[in-house]
């Protein structure tokens, strides 16, 4: 829980007796490579944080999977239109690895909200930094080319793309396998 703490650190300041309490409302939990944390039509119960392992965002309209976005280390986890409202979600959140997650639920959050100091400073930034990554990748599909929007996905997640599949990195840029793999050619034939 150690990494719990310190990630929370980084965002706001935690008294001793605030991370006693920030433990207690924070529980451990382990999926398997493949395995879901939500799935479409359950309602998103719970924020947690990625201890370690590696997680996808992805929607599926009439069986195509679009990827979204991706949780690694540090990162949060939810689907913040299911969760603050409590409704049912049509998103779906995978593990890509075995993956270790701190995990709170939305009342134990209220919790944090109203006894920590600056708890509602947490919920604040965390919804921010959301709200423009989703704005960022919307606008980048209207405006961007594939070749841009492949580059900005390198420049963001440039820890983890050896660790996601092609395809779903592909699915993420918006265009299919075979097309990733020839803007993947000219970028190592522009480099030589």
């Amino acid at each position: 829980m150690q990494l719990l703490i310190d990630r929370l650190k980084e965002i706001i300041t935690i008294s001793d007796d605030e991370a006693h309490l920030i433990n207690q409302l924070f529980s451990q939990k382990k999926l398997g490579k493949g395995e879901h944390f939500l799935r479409e039509g359950q309602v998103c119960r719970s924020v947690a944080l990625i201890g370690t392992g590696l997680v996808r965002y992805y929607i599926n309209e009439d069986g195509n999977e679009g990827t979204y976005y991706f949780g690694r280390e540090g990162d949060f986890v939810c689907d913040y239109e299911s969760f603050l409202p409590q409704e049912p979600s049509n998103k779906n959140i995978q593990a890509l690895e075995d993956t270790t997650l701190y995990v709170i639920s939305h009342d134990g959050l209220q919790r944090i909200y109203q006894e920590v100091r600056t708890g509602e400073r947490l919920g604040r930034l965390g919804i921010e930094q959301i709200f423009v990554n989703v704005l960022q990748q919307l606008s980048s599909f209207y405006k961007d080319s594939p070749e841009m929007r492949y580059q900005r996905f390198l420049q963001t997640f440039s820890d983890i793309s050896q660790r996601v599949p092609q395809y779903y990195i592909a699915s993420y840029v918006g265009i299919k396998p075979q097309s990733l793999s020839r803007i993947r050619k000219r970028a190592t034939g522009s480099i030589n």
